[in-house]
């Protein structure tokens, strides 16, 4: 007979009921904090971060963009089409490379990024550096165990905080808005 089982604190269904509540109130954290961004500047996660790094890049050409927030091109590309017409940004040939799109941002955009709050991830990392390197190493390999186990390796990701899949250039309205429940 097994004691292990009879005298452990949890039974592994406790726990891995645990586990799923935990990452729902992870996904359900993200989806509020999406909702409030697009309410409050009317822009999702990855917009706002594309237009952060147009802002922090000045001018710059779309594959630079995609580049630094490791998205593909072509999403980039959907995005700041939807920007554009918003009047948040302006997309031109360059004068030096006619088969390079150069971007920059207008006074509207600059205003959104003034009145826009944090991002999300700003306050996790800020929270997160604050732990010990043990603990933050801890929680990293947690989190790789998890996606290991979720089958997860090759779902490409960038690093910011969306609730649904923003690598589809298909999705012309919705850049990684959360799903309604």
């Amino acid at each position: 007979m097994n004691h292990c089982s009879t005298t452990a604190p949890f039974s592994n269904r406790t726990i891995s009921d645990s586990v799923m509540i935990a990452l729902r109130k992870i996904i359900q954290a993200i989806d509020m904090n999406s909702k409030k961004l697009v309410k409050r500047v009317g822009l999702t996660g990855p917009q706002l971060v594309i237009l952060q790094e147009i802002f922090n890049l000045g001018e710059v050409a779309v594959g630079e963009i995609a580049d630094a927030v490791s998205l593909s091109q072509a999403t980039v590309t959907g995005i700041l089409e939807r920007m554009e017409k918003r009047g948040l940004l302006i997309r031109e040939r360059s004068n030096q490379d006619k088969r390079r799109i150069m971007v920059r941002i207008t006074e509207s955009g600059k205003q959104v990024l003034r009145d826009a709050p944090p991002l999300m991830q700003e306050a996790f990392v800020e929270r997160f550096s604050s732990l010990q390197e043990w603990e933050q190493t801890m929680i990293l390999s947690a989190l790789q165990r998890l996606v290991s186990i979720m089958d997860a390796k090759a779902i490409q990701a960038a690093p910011f905080l969306a609730t649904s899949p923003i690598d589809n250039p298909a999705a012309k309205t919705d850049d990684a808005m959360p799903s309604s429940e």
